[in-house]
Protein backbone atom coordinates (compact mmCIF):
# COMPACT_ATOMS: atom_id res chain seq x y z
CA UNK A 1 0.00 0.00 0.00
CA UNK A 2 1.33 3.40 -0.77
CA UNK A 3 -0.02 6.62 0.09
CA UNK A 4 0.63 9.82 -1.38
CA UNK A 5 -0.62 13.24 0.23
CA UNK A 6 -0.66 16.46 -0.88
CA UNK A 7 -1.78 19.69 0.16
CA UNK A 8 -4.45 20.48 -2.82
CA UNK A 9 -6.47 18.93 -4.88
CA UNK A 10 -5.09 20.26 -7.72
CA UNK A 11 -1.64 18.95 -6.61
CA UNK A 12 -2.93 15.20 -6.14
CA UNK A 13 -4.54 15.38 -9.23
CA UNK A 14 -1.60 16.29 -11.21
CA UNK A 15 0.40 13.77 -9.50
CA UNK A 16 -1.96 11.08 -10.17
CA UNK A 17 -1.91 11.79 -13.76
CA UNK A 18 2.55 11.67 -13.93
CA UNK A 19 1.81 8.16 -12.20
CA UNK A 20 -1.10 7.07 -14.33
CA UNK A 21 0.75 7.98 -17.69
CA UNK A 22 3.88 6.26 -16.41
CA UNK A 23 2.31 2.99 -15.30
CA UNK A 24 -0.19 3.09 -18.90
CA UNK A 25 3.21 2.98 -20.49
CA UNK A 26 4.37 -0.03 -19.60
CA UNK A 27 2.27 -1.67 -21.23
CA UNK A 28 2.20 -2.67 -25.19
CA UNK A 29 -2.18 -2.13 -25.28
CA UNK A 30 -3.19 -1.44 -21.63
CA UNK A 31 -6.71 -1.45 -20.55
CA UNK A 32 -7.81 1.36 -17.65
CA UNK A 33 -10.94 1.06 -16.07
CA UNK A 34 -12.15 4.68 -14.84
CA UNK A 35 -14.26 5.70 -12.21
CA UNK A 36 -17.05 8.31 -12.80
CA UNK A 37 -17.82 10.71 -10.43
CA UNK A 38 -16.50 14.10 -8.80
CA UNK A 39 -13.19 12.50 -6.96
CA UNK A 40 -11.32 11.66 -10.19
CA UNK A 41 -12.74 14.43 -11.99
CA UNK A 42 -9.13 16.62 -10.90
CA UNK A 43 -7.43 13.95 -12.79
CA UNK A 44 -10.07 13.71 -15.93
CA UNK A 45 -9.42 17.77 -16.87
CA UNK A 46 -5.55 16.67 -16.24
CA UNK A 47 -5.04 14.34 -18.49
CA UNK A 48 -7.84 16.20 -21.19
CA UNK A 49 -5.40 19.35 -20.87
CA UNK A 50 -2.02 16.98 -21.25
CA UNK A 51 -4.21 15.78 -24.31
CA UNK A 52 -5.02 18.91 -26.13
CA UNK A 53 -1.24 20.09 -25.19
CA UNK A 54 0.00 16.79 -26.55
CA UNK A 55 2.14 15.52 -24.07
CA UNK A 56 1.00 12.20 -24.38
CA UNK A 57 0.06 9.70 -26.18
CA UNK A 58 -3.13 7.43 -25.55
CA UNK A 59 -3.97 5.87 -28.83
CA UNK A 60 -3.36 2.66 -27.72
CA UNK A 61 -5.18 2.72 -24.13
CA UNK A 62 -8.09 0.67 -23.88
CA UNK A 63 -11.18 1.71 -21.47
CA UNK A 64 -13.42 -0.38 -19.62
CA UNK A 65 -16.52 0.92 -17.82
CA UNK A 66 -16.27 0.10 -14.05
CA UNK A 67 -20.29 0.68 -13.32
CA UNK A 68 -23.67 1.80 -14.27
CA UNK A 69 -26.83 2.46 -12.81
CA UNK A 70 -29.38 -0.31 -14.09
CA UNK A 71 -31.86 1.26 -16.15
CA UNK A 72 -29.77 3.96 -17.89
CA UNK A 73 -27.37 4.33 -20.92
CA UNK A 74 -24.80 7.11 -22.57
CA UNK A 75 -28.18 9.01 -23.58
CA UNK A 76 -29.44 9.56 -19.68
CA UNK A 77 -27.78 12.59 -18.48
CA UNK A 78 -26.09 11.30 -15.39
CA UNK A 79 -25.41 8.37 -15.83
CA UNK A 80 -21.48 7.00 -15.64
CA UNK A 81 -21.40 6.31 -19.34
CA UNK A 82 -23.02 10.29 -19.97
CA UNK A 83 -20.44 11.48 -17.50
CA UNK A 84 -17.40 9.33 -18.34
CA UNK A 85 -18.23 10.57 -22.29
CA UNK A 86 -18.36 14.37 -21.28
CA UNK A 87 -15.58 14.41 -18.72
CA UNK A 88 -13.01 12.53 -20.43
CA UNK A 89 -13.89 10.16 -23.59
CA UNK A 90 -15.27 12.95 -26.07
CA UNK A 91 -12.68 15.63 -24.67
CA UNK A 92 -9.74 13.22 -25.10
CA UNK A 93 -11.04 11.71 -28.76
CA UNK A 94 -11.69 8.20 -27.74
CA UNK A 95 -12.55 6.16 -30.25
CA UNK A 96 -15.81 3.80 -29.86
CA UNK A 97 -14.36 0.96 -30.32
CA UNK A 98 -11.41 1.58 -27.77
CA UNK A 99 -14.31 1.72 -24.84
CA UNK A 100 -16.40 -1.23 -23.15
CA UNK A 101 -18.48 -0.17 -21.13
CA UNK A 102 -22.12 -1.64 -19.00
CA UNK A 103 -25.16 -1.10 -20.54
CA UNK A 104 -27.89 -0.29 -18.01
CA UNK A 105 -30.50 -0.77 -20.15
CA UNK A 106 -29.35 -4.42 -21.41
CA UNK A 107 -32.77 -7.00 -21.41
CA UNK A 108 -30.52 -9.55 -19.54
CA UNK A 109 -28.13 -8.44 -16.93
CA UNK A 110 -26.64 -11.71 -16.30
CA UNK A 111 -25.69 -11.67 -19.55
CA UNK A 112 -24.18 -8.04 -19.74
CA UNK A 113 -22.32 -9.47 -16.83
CA UNK A 114 -20.88 -12.31 -18.73
CA UNK A 115 -20.37 -10.10 -21.45
CA UNK A 116 -17.61 -7.86 -19.81
CA UNK A 117 -15.93 -10.55 -18.20
CA UNK A 118 -15.28 -12.35 -21.62
CA UNK A 119 -13.63 -9.00 -22.41
CA UNK A 120 -11.79 -8.35 -19.41
CA UNK A 121 -10.32 -11.87 -20.45
CA UNK A 122 -9.53 -11.37 -23.85
CA UNK A 123 -7.61 -8.84 -22.49
CA UNK A 124 -5.73 -10.53 -20.41
CA UNK A 125 -7.13 -8.89 -17.40
CA UNK A 126 -7.42 -5.22 -16.11
CA UNK A 127 -4.25 -3.00 -16.22
CA UNK A 128 -4.95 0.07 -14.13
CA UNK A 129 -8.47 1.15 -12.31
CA UNK A 130 -9.28 4.56 -11.06
CA UNK A 131 -11.26 4.51 -8.53
CA UNK A 132 -13.14 7.05 -6.14
CA UNK A 133 -14.68 5.87 -2.22
CA UNK A 134 -18.01 6.17 -1.23
CA UNK A 135 -19.22 8.15 2.20
CA UNK A 136 -20.11 4.45 3.66
CA UNK A 137 -17.00 2.65 2.11
CA UNK A 138 -18.26 1.40 -0.98
CA UNK A 139 -16.00 1.13 -4.37
CA UNK A 140 -17.06 1.36 -8.20
CA UNK A 141 -20.85 -0.06 -6.69
CA UNK A 142 -19.58 -2.49 -4.40
CA UNK A 143 -21.97 -1.75 -1.44
CA UNK A 144 -21.49 -2.55 2.32
CA UNK A 145 -21.26 -6.58 2.68
CA UNK A 146 -20.41 -7.06 -0.73
CA UNK A 147 -18.07 -10.24 -0.37
CA UNK A 148 -14.43 -10.25 -1.17
CA UNK A 149 -15.07 -13.09 -3.92
CA UNK A 150 -17.45 -11.64 -5.84
CA UNK A 151 -16.95 -10.84 -9.59
CA UNK A 152 -18.89 -8.64 -11.93
CA UNK A 153 -22.56 -8.43 -10.73
CA UNK A 154 -25.97 -6.85 -10.26
CA UNK A 155 -26.29 -4.97 -6.88
CA UNK A 156 -28.66 -3.30 -4.54
CA UNK A 157 -27.67 0.13 -3.95
CA UNK A 158 -27.12 1.38 -0.67
CA UNK A 159 -29.64 4.16 0.61
CA UNK A 160 -26.47 6.69 1.20
CA UNK A 161 -25.31 5.65 -1.92
CA UNK A 162 -28.52 6.69 -3.64
CA UNK A 163 -29.18 9.99 -1.59
CA UNK A 164 -25.18 11.28 -2.44
CA UNK A 165 -25.25 10.25 -5.52
CA UNK A 166 -28.51 12.61 -7.02
CA UNK A 167 -25.96 15.35 -7.06
CA UNK A 168 -25.12 13.70 -10.54
CA UNK A 169 -28.69 14.24 -11.86
CA UNK A 170 -30.90 17.06 -13.09
CA UNK A 171 -33.88 15.31 -11.24
CA UNK A 172 -34.35 12.95 -8.94
CA UNK A 173 -33.87 9.30 -9.84
CA UNK A 174 -34.64 5.99 -9.14
CA UNK A 175 -31.15 4.34 -8.15
CA UNK A 176 -31.93 1.38 -6.29
CA UNK A 177 -29.73 -0.70 -8.38
CA UNK A 178 -26.83 -1.01 -10.37
CA UNK A 179 -24.04 -3.57 -12.42
CA UNK A 180 -20.47 -3.13 -11.35
CA UNK A 181 -17.25 -4.62 -11.16
CA UNK A 182 -16.55 -6.72 -8.55
CA UNK A 183 -13.71 -6.95 -5.51
CA UNK A 184 -12.78 -10.07 -7.15
CA UNK A 185 -12.34 -8.03 -10.43
CA UNK A 186 -10.45 -4.83 -8.57
CA UNK A 187 -8.16 -7.46 -6.88
CA UNK A 188 -6.73 -9.04 -9.90
CA UNK A 189 -6.37 -5.51 -11.69
CA UNK A 190 -2.46 -4.57 -12.20
CA UNK A 191 -2.42 -1.35 -10.33
CA UNK A 192 -5.28 0.51 -8.21
CA UNK A 193 -5.32 4.21 -8.06
CA UNK A 194 -8.12 5.76 -5.57
CA UNK A 195 -8.49 9.07 -5.15
CA UNK A 196 -10.07 10.61 -1.95
CA UNK A 197 -10.43 14.25 -1.34
CA UNK A 198 -12.20 16.67 1.05
CA UNK A 199 -13.04 17.09 4.28
CA UNK A 200 -16.17 15.50 4.25
CA UNK A 201 -14.45 12.13 3.44
CA UNK A 202 -11.61 12.39 6.21
CA UNK A 203 -13.61 9.90 8.36
CA UNK A 204 -13.91 7.59 5.92
CA UNK A 205 -10.81 7.83 4.58
CA UNK A 206 -9.63 7.10 8.21
CA UNK A 207 -11.41 3.90 8.22
CA UNK A 208 -10.51 2.64 4.73
CA UNK A 209 -6.93 2.82 5.61
CA UNK A 210 -6.65 2.85 9.30
CA UNK A 211 -9.50 0.69 10.21
CA UNK A 212 -10.29 -3.16 10.35
CA UNK A 213 -10.29 -4.90 6.59
CA UNK A 214 -14.15 -5.53 6.67
CA UNK A 215 -16.54 -6.28 3.73
CA UNK A 216 -18.79 -3.70 6.02
CA UNK A 217 -16.01 -1.17 4.33
CA UNK A 218 -15.46 -2.41 0.90
CA UNK A 219 -12.59 -0.83 -0.06
CA UNK A 220 -10.38 -2.15 3.25
CA UNK A 221 -10.38 -5.26 0.89
CA UNK A 222 -7.84 -3.62 -1.48
CA UNK A 223 -5.62 -2.81 1.30
CA UNK A 224 -3.60 -6.08 1.08
CA UNK A 225 -3.45 -5.17 -3.43
CA UNK A 226 -0.26 -5.61 -4.26
CA UNK A 227 0.14 -2.25 -6.02
CA UNK A 228 -2.93 0.11 -4.06
CA UNK A 229 -2.06 3.69 -4.72
CA UNK A 230 -4.07 5.85 -2.21
CA UNK A 231 -3.83 10.01 -3.29
CA UNK A 232 -4.98 12.09 -1.01
CA UNK A 233 -5.20 15.73 -0.37
CA UNK A 234 -4.57 17.47 3.01
CA UNK A 235 -8.25 17.52 3.75
CA UNK A 236 -9.27 13.82 3.18
CA UNK A 237 -5.89 12.94 4.96
CA UNK A 238 -6.57 15.25 8.39
CA UNK A 239 -7.55 12.42 10.77
CA UNK A 240 -4.60 10.14 9.44
CA UNK A 241 -2.26 8.74 12.00
CA UNK A 242 1.09 9.52 10.46
CA UNK A 243 2.59 6.32 11.82
CA UNK A 244 0.28 4.52 10.04
CA UNK A 245 1.29 5.77 6.28
CA UNK A 246 4.20 3.58 4.62
CA UNK A 247 4.93 6.76 1.85
CA UNK A 248 3.36 10.61 2.41
CA UNK A 249 4.50 13.39 -0.04
CA UNK A 250 3.80 16.65 0.90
Amino acid sequence: MKIIIKDTYEAISKQTADELIETMSMYEKPLLSPASGSSPLGLYNELVERHQQKKFDHSNWLFLGLDEWVGMSAETEGSCRYRMNHDLFFPMNVPEQSICFFNGNAENLSEECDRIEKYIKQQKGIDVVILGVGMNGHVGLNEPGTPASMRTHVTAVDPITQTVAQKYFPEHKQLSQGITLGIANLLEAKHLFILINGAHKAEITKRVIEGEISEQIPTTLLRNHKDVRFFLDADAARLLNTQSLHHIES
